[in-house]
């Protein structure tokens, strides 16, 4: 699909910030770190970019799903970490908010979040219930005025430093997937901690630990949209969080591309009919994911149905990450593994966009199961 002049405009002014501001932010030493990239973030809220996809009343830029894809796209082909932290607190923390809260909780929770004043995570992968999000442990016990909520929630993106969670837990066991309902808790309610914090193999810098609730009160008011709406909540989250990791995908797999042609230039191997039938097959195979990423941003604008799209776009955008990243190497040899180039960094990156917001396998049961129902086979 072709973008309009206002939407290449948009990406060449994102485009110009990442490539001219976060390299002085040391990436490479804050990914071996293992540090959160504040000061990034910081530039993030500085170009108004915390709040893309919202109407300017919430304090949101006003721009359109497509916008937010390139924003995370040319972030994510600078320093994945940092799109990942942006696509973690737009698409997870903040948009369930705007999509499903009162207007009240609107004013309250979503346009600090659009403006930047506070990061916002979201709390549903469990032990137990990673892929089945519907085996769901955490329960909320109705209280005085309040929700009592007990158990934990792991591998969340931005736990430590985020101030307002979307969280799921069981209102009622007796009712399976529709008992489970969603809340926003702040990080100083009583009985809420933050615990173990990860050391993952790629995306270092994005801070990822444990949420722990320990007879946490939440208020009534709370309660995002209705008891017992938690899986829907969660599951048209995912669906447009995944356009979303589609997006950073893309940017990596770019990135990938873009680092593997400068290693071509400088050692003159353009030549080699090897590593013209690699480039080539990297070259389609990222032009096909834009063209799915984009798709499904189109797709959930225009208010059509794009869960399926979605899916595709998440799935096709991640395994091309992964293949260029790995391509990449392969061209490069031992320079590919060498951490004087970012190839390596690349390469983990990559990995996670197969994972979070469901696996590959996850991706290919929601495509088919969609596409069952498009023909009256469900």
């Amino acid at each position: 699909m072709f973008l309009s002049e206002r939407h290449e405009a948009f990406r060449k002014e994102v485009r110009e910030f990442a490539e001219h501001e976060l390299p002085n932010l040391r990436i490479q030493e804050k990914e071996e770190e293992n540090v959160f990239p504040k000061a990034a973030v910081e530039l993030l809220i500085r170009q108004g970019l915390t709040g893309v996809p919202f109407p300017e009343k919430y304090g949101g830029a006003g721009k359109d799903t497509l916008s937010y894809c390139i924003t995370v796209e040319e972030i994510s082909r600078v320093w994945g970490s940092l799109g990942l932290t942006l696509a973690a607190h737009i698409s997870l923390g903040s948009y369930p908010i705007y999509h499903f809260g009162t207007e009240e909780q609107k004013q309250k929770y979503l346009a600090p979040l659009a403006r930047g004043e506070v990061l916002g995570s979201f709390g549903l992968t469990e032990p137990g219930a990673g892929s089945d999000a519907s085996a769901t442990k955490t329960v909320a016990e109705p209280g005085d005025g309040h929700y009592v909520l007990s158990g934990s929630k792991n591998f969340i993106t931005t736990a430590n430093y985020a101030d307002t969670f979307v969280v799921t837990a069981v209102t009622d066991r007796t009712k399976g997937a529709k008992g489970i309902s969603a809340f926003i808790v702040e990080r100083n309610f009583p009985g809420f901690s933050i615990g173990k914090k990860e050391d993952k193999l790629g995306l270092r810098a994005s801070d990822t630990a444990t949420l722990v609730f320990d007879n946490c009160q939440v208020p009534e008011e709370n309660l995002l949209g209705q008891e017992g709406q938690g899986f829907k909540i969660f599951m048209v989250t995912l669906d447009g969080g995944r356009i979303s990791i589609g997006a950073m995908a893309l940017g990596i797999a770019q990135a990938s591309l873009d680092e593997c042609l400068e290693y071509v230039r400088t050692h003159k191997l353009q030549d080699e009919q090897w590593v013209q039938e690699k480039i080539a097959d990297m070259t389609a195979r990222i032009q096909a994911a834009r063209h799915l990423v984009y798709h499904s941003a189109w797709k959930k604008d225009a208010g059509e149905p794009f869960g399926k799209e979605s899916a595709i776009a998440k799935y096709f955008a991640s395994e091309t990450a992964t293949g260029s990243a790995s391509s990449a190497i392969s061209i490069m040899g031992l320079d590919g593994i060498s951490k004087r180039y970012p190839a390596e960094r690349f390469f983990r990156d990559a990995k996670l966009t197969e994972i979070g917001e469901g696996t590959s396998q996850i991706q290919k049961i929601v495509i088919a199961r969609n596409l069952f129902k498009e023909r009256g086979l469900l």
